[in-house]
């Protein structure tokens, strides 16, 4: 019996394309998934949003109103899920940035689905190899993160940008929620670069030129999905009123893939929802909208786009 006439799922993979349209060889990105949660602290269970994203970009039209195309018919390779290592968060984050290094070797974007926010200083540490001090990094998020360490680890979810903030230029965005010794570390380092959610209210979007003026021509976004006000984003395991909303967001995304060249980025800390499959689509559509608007600018959409 032949196998060539029996139809089979594509693979599991981001937006569910199929094997000869997500080659990694001719890839121009490449989706690693990063089930990680082992210094959460609040509620479990981020290991379990690679998964969901994947899940839920199957179910997302191909079509991009905005670009009036489909931009991602082809070129997204995704890498099987990487497993965290049990010696401990520090070899688990030197697995990740071997990952990203060697995708980035290759030529090709990386994006990376967490898992837990602790993972991001594994890519940007890869990506500083290429682009040096002209990296600068831009974090959305309910937090700050800036705690030199947290639960007897420097390499917890809660001190992962103070990691970054040595590794390279950083401004954060929707920052709602930090403690004294973070206050205090901002006021002793100088750090100018936090954007307060309370300063981003009302329809003057001057916030944004503000990111903008601040960030380098090569750019490394991380997105804890907790920067999202819960009544969108509801599945995160540290959730904060408050928050960014889905227009506002995409329209300071779009401006910094459009004006900056965007070398990578990762989208954490989903944390699925039994029966909640909205927060997991929104994760999903958010990548996809990034990566095509990404693929768009660079070029990156063949004629059937």
């Amino acid at each position: 019996m032949s196998l060539d006439n029996i139809h089979f799922k594509a693979g599991y993979n981001f937006l569910g394309l199929a094997e000869e349209d997500s080659r990694y060889e001719d890839a121009h990105a490449v989706i690693i998934p990063v089930p990680y949660d082992s210094t959460t602290s609040y509620r479990a269970g981020t290991r379990e949003g690679p998964f969901a994203i994947l899940t839920a970009s199957r179910q997302v039209e191909l079509y991009d109103l905005d670009l009036q195309c489909e931009p991602l018919l082809s070129g997204v390779h995704t890498l099987p899920e990487l497993e965290p290592d049990m010696q401990g968060p520090a070899a688990t984050l030197q697995n990740i940035e071997s990952a990203v290094s060697a995708v980035v070797n290759d030529g090709k974007f990386p994006v990376i689905l967490g898992g837990e926010h602790s993972i991001t200083s594994a890519p940007v540490k890869a990506i500083r190899k290429k682009y040096g001090e002209g990296l600068s990094v831009l974090q959305l998020d309910a937090h700050s993160d800036l705690r030199d360490s947290y639960e007897n680890t420097p390499y917890n979810h809660a001190a992962v940008m103070r990691r970054v903030f040595d590794l390279a230029k950083l401004t954060q965005v929707g920052i709602r929620n930090t403690c004294r010794d973070e206050i205090e570390f901002i006021k002793k380092s100088g750090h100018d670069g936090i954007i307060w959610a309370s300063e981003m209210t009302g329809s003057d979007n001057a916030w944004i030129d503000r990111v903008m003026k601040r960030l380098t021509d090569n750019v490394y976004i991380t997105i804890d999905l907790d920067a999202f006000d819960p009544s969108i984003m509801p599945a995160t395991g540290t959730p904060e009123p408050g928050g960014m909303l889905w227009y506002p967001t995409l329209q300071l995304l779009n401006r910094v893939i459009d004006e900056k060249n965007v070398v990578g980025f990762d989208v954490v800390e989903l944390c699925p929802i039994p029966g909640n499959i909205a927060s997991d689509f929104m994760a999903a559509k958010l990548v996809f909208k990034m990566l095509g608007r990404i693929f768009k600018k660079n070029g990156w959409i063949g004629e059937e786009g």
